[in-house]
Formats: C-alpha cells, structure tokens, sequence
C-alpha cells in the first residue's frame, strides 16, 4: 500500500538505509570527541588527572567499539547495497572507530613491559635531591617528597640501571644556566630560582591526563667541572609506568646536545 503521497512503506525504508552513512558518521565524530574529553579533560580543568585516567580505563575502549561497529555495520549495509557514496562514507567512520582502537590492539599484541610500583625517581640514590620550596601542600598531591629509602633505591636501580648523574666540564654556574634552559625547553613550570644556590625546583605535566610531577635540580661544582642531579616525584599513583625515568632521560640527552 502506499500513502497519499503515494509513496510506499518500502520506498520509505530504502530512503532511510541510503542514509544510515549519517548515523555512523555522527557517532563516529562524537566517539572521537567524547575520548579527547577523556584525555585532556583534566587540563581543561573538568575533573582530576586520576579520575580521567578511571574515565578512560572504562569508557575508552567501548567509545570505539561503538563507533567502529557501527561504521562496519554500515559499512556492509551501503556495500550490499551497491550505494558508492554511502560506502566510502561510512567506510570512514569505521576507520574512525578502528584508529581509536590501535592503543588496544598494539597492547593485545605485544603486551608493555610492567613499570616497577615506584614514583620516585633520581640521579643520586644515596643522596637524593631534596626539595626545598615545594612541599606536601602542593595542589592535588598524595605521594610525600621524603625519600622512601634503600627499597625504591634498589627498585630503581633494577628498572633503570641507566640512570645516572650528569659530570660535565662546564664549571658549576654555567651548568646551571644550562639546566635552566633545557627545563623551559621541556615546557615545565619553574619556580624561580635563587641562582648563587646551584639549584631550583619545578612540576612538569603530562600531554594526556595532566598528571603532575615535581622535580629538583642541584648543581654540585667539582674539581675539573660540575655534577647536575635531578630528582623527579609524581604527586600521585604508587607507580608512575616509568614518566619519571623517561623525563630524566631526556633531560640528561638535551643537556648533553645543548
């Protein structure tokens, strides 16, 4: 049977499926911008970096099987139905959902090596730097900045046996000045330093989630040069899946190239 416009329920439904590209398109698109929310919303100031890490532990992943099941879905409807546009668009939305979902996969595959339940990392073991501006009052902290001893030492240096002070040639004021400009390269917050001191604190935060990370830098001079140690600490989580160690690594490589 047909309306009075004589168009037929069948004639209606064909209408809709030409169009479902729509659908998947616009989840797709709300998928992709749902997960940038749950990455950086803590730097847009909506929640904690913690609970946008608990947000994209629970939703990331089902956000994308969403929009790539639904992409497929369509996908496969346009194809049967020989619609060209329809295909390729939503052959678009499926790949959409399936980038989202290359985190997991590469995790699926080649599962990452476990960080050590540690978030304190330094140069100097024995001695570690110690901080003396910023302290247990620093917004959003849990972690103490006290060194917790001779265990997270030997964690370290099971884990990142690499780690290890900068010796240079360069006398002790020149060192600092050098540290200093390799820290405002790396983006972190300095506070500002007193310079006869050799020494300055900082918090660098992370791209995604905005976790942050209070660091230490002390200048020791030496007979024939300057030894730089830095400290760096996360304000929260037990381990920190080796943040710390990888900052500190890129200090000592940007030091050692400036």
């Amino acid at each position: 049977m047909s309306d009075v416009l004589g168009n037929s329920p069948d004639s209606k439904n064909k209408g809709v499926l030409s169009h479902l590209w729509k659908l998947a398109l616009a989840v797709s698109v709300l998928a992709i911008a749902a997960n940038l929310v749950i990455m950086f919303g803590a730097r847009l100031g909506f929640w904690a970096p913690l609970d946008g890490m608990g947000l994209y532990r629970t939703y990331f992943n089902p956000i994308a099987f969403v929009a790539a099941g639904l992409g497929l879905v369509v996908l496969v409807i346009h194809l049967v139905r020989k619609e060209r546009a329809g295909s390729l668009l939503s052959g678009i939305a499926f790949l959409m959902g399936a980038v989202m979902l290359l985190p997991w996969l590469f995790a699926t595959i080649d599962p990452p090596v476990r960080a050590p339940p540690i978030h304190d990392i330094t140069t100097d073991t024995q001695n570690p730097p110690e901080f003396q501006v910023l302290d247990e009052t620093r917004a959003g902290a849990s972690n103490s900045l006290d060194y917790s001893g001779q265990e997270t030492a030997d964690a370290q240096l099971s884990a990142y046996p690499d780690i290890a002070p900068v010796i240079t040639t360069m006398t002790a004021e020149d060192a600092f000045e050098r540290a200093l400009s390799v820290a405002e390269t790396m983006n972190w917050e300095i506070i500002p330093p007193t310079f006869d001191s050799l020494r300055f604190e900082a918090t660098a935060r992370t791209p995604v989630f905005y976790f942050a990370d209070d660091i230490v830098v002390v200048v020791t001079p030496l007979d024939d040069g300057s030894r730089v140690d830095l400290r760096s600490v996360s304000r929260v989580g037990r381990s920190d899946q080796g943040v710390n160690a990888a900052r500190i690594r890129a200090f000592v490589s940007a030091f050692s190239q400036s």
